[in-house]
């Protein structure tokens, strides 16, 4: 990777940065460095976890003998019996 990079301009690249950045904030540079790469190689591998998955399902689908697309039969509900009216006597006494 730094194949064309020698010694001294990987110790010269490190002194800018070391003046840019101060001693203090090296550390957290490095830390949010790591966990931007650790992050990246996490995705990388759940986006190929997730294409295989998909490649599997398109797979069985295809293998899946198809089957003709039948409408559901729709059974009317049964008929639900009335109560009688209630019978109230005409003349109150």
């Amino acid at each position: 990777m730094f194949g064309s990079l020698g010694f001294t301009e990987l110790i010269l690249i490190l002194f800018i940065v070391l003046i840019i950045f101060g001693a203090g904030k090296l550390p957290q540079l490095g830390e949010g460095i790591g966990k931007a790469i650790k992050g990246f190689k996490k995705s990388a591998h759940e986006a190929d976890g997730i294409e295989a998955e998909a490649q599997a399902a398109q797979q069985n689908m295809a293998a899946a003998p198809q089957q003709a697309i039948q409408e559901p039969t729709v059974q009317a509900p049964a008929p639900v019996e009335q109560p009688a009216a209630p019978v109230h006597s005409a003349s109150r006494g």
